[in-house]
């Protein structure tokens, strides 16, 4: 049995993949939050969910809605982004998952597309192990792919920049704005939150260089981590995997 999203069934479904022990995996992915003038809002909920689906296509993982809304402090500056203080999301995510191992889940996982939100799910994984003796890991995609590295032209970065803009032109290449692309290069290593007024774009690093050759090899190289990531934690995955 492959993977399937938990909307897509009838809770009578989703009720029988939760008994028979399915892992649940939610995704963390903003809907809204600035990536410069050439990438949509919701780039980190597109890229959350492709990889879900991606995941889920080869793995027999449940797959929760994307959780869109997250701590995202540095782009509030930005139109559109939206932000929740870090308690929170603490208490979203620890909600979510609570409900889920009420309803009898007791293998979860998170998939974590942002790097702000690294802490707080932490802070909400303690309490969901506190509270109902349930792990939560944690995949972080940060750290993932990054053995692709070496088709980057210019590693530094980290936001709306050659890798990100790579992984979008190979998930929807019609939704990256080439147009609005200057070929200059953002601000890199800035501290602390961005802001309009001295970083018009709102871009660390340098799209201008993204391929959706890149992001292919981008995309495989963060499948596979995340695909060894949960065969870690839950060692049954590789063998359910057919």
């Amino acid at each position: 049995m492959r993977g399937a999203w938990m909307e897509d069934l009838a809770w009578d479904e989703a009720r029988e993949r939760i008994a028979a022990g399915a892992v649940v995996l939610l995704p963390i992915g903003a809907a809204a939050k600035e990536h410069g003038h050439h990438l949509p809002l919701n780039t980190d909920a597109v890229v959350a969910r492709e990889l879900a689906a991606r995941l889920a296509a080869e793995l027999p993982l449940l797959v929760a809605p994307v959780i869109g809304f997250g701590h995202y402090p540095a782009f509030t500056a930005y139109a559109g982004s939206q932000n929740l203080r870090a308690e929170t999301f603490v208490d979203l995510v620890a909600e979510l998952a609570g409900g889920l191992v009420a309803q009898g889940a007791r293998r979860l996982v998170v998939l974590n597309t942002g790097v702000s939100t690294e802490k707080p799910l932490r802070t909400a994984a303690a309490r969901l192990l506190a509270e109902y003796g349930v792990e939560l890991p944690i995949l972080d995609l940060r750290l993932m792919g990054r053995s692709a590295d070496a088709v980057l032209d210019r590693r530094e970065g980290g936001h709306a920049d050659e890798r990100e803009t790579s992984v979008m032109l190979a998930i929807e290449p019609a939704r990256v704005r080439l147009d609005r692309l200057t070929g200059e290069e953002g601000d890199r290593d800035r501290p602390g939150p961005l802001d309009p007024a001295d970083s018009p774009t709102g871009v660390i690093g340098f799209p201008a260089a993204a391929s959706a050759e890149k992001g292919r090899a981008i995309l495989d190289a963060i499948l596979a981590d995340l695909t060894a990531g949960l065969s870690a934690a839950f060692p049954d995955l590789a063998v359910k995997k057919t």
